[in-house]
């Protein structure tokens, strides 16, 4: 009688924190400074690979109907069909396709990012996640940063204004960045 033993990838399941996560994004502002913002109501789910992390995979939401960059007027213009037309287009989600590893805890994440309607292929470079920590309520955590740059225009948010002095009133570059940690479900 043979023994074979097959190794078993072993995947668990991550749940998103929103109270502890954040993403944000910032964008030129006449050329000149940086705006930045930021969405509330995030969701997501990381299916972690614990023995091969390449084999991992991310789904994330935002509602666009949170985003605050500090000032009412211009939030509401953003929510406006000008720029995302949160009430057509409502949420931002993301769904990873492909992890490779680049560092000791660092990876490039692609997938396909969908804003406004349109989906477009992202890579995000990530730090993390790294060994799980257990918070006071006996819950494991993981935690990541990933970030990435991205150009409006690429999803239909094309809305700018030309100013009298050259130039445009939005920049066209967004850098995005998330701070997130997940709960073991």
């Amino acid at each position: 009688m043979s023994t074979t033993t097959a190794s078993q990838a072993t995947t668990t399941t991550w749940n998103l924190d929103p109270a502890h996560s954040a993403a944000e994004f910032k964008v030129k502002h006449m050329m000149i400074s940086n705006v930045r913002g930021g969405f509330r109501g995030l969701k997501g789910v990381l299916t972690l690979d614990d023995t091969n992390p390449t084999g991992s995979a991310v789904k994330a939401t935002a509602d666009v109907n949170t985003i605050s960059t500090g000032d009412d007027q211009r939030d509401g213009h953003l929510k406006s069909a000008d720029f995302f037309d949160a009430a057509q287009f409502p949420e931002i989600a993301f769904q990873s396709t492909e992890v490779k590893k680049t560092g000791e805890d660092e990876y490039k994440v692609t997938g396909e990012l969908t804003i406004h309607g349109v989906t477009k292929q992202v890579t995000f470079a990530v730090d993390g996640p790294g060994a799980p920590g257990k918070d006071p309520w006996g819950n494991l955590r993981v935690g990541l940063s990933a970030m990435t740059k991205i150009n409006r225009k690429d999803f239909g948010l094309t809305w700018n204004s030309a100013l009298e002095t050259g130039g445009v009133l939005v920049g066209e570059e967004v850098g995005l960045t998330l701070d997130v940690q997940f709960i073991k479900a």
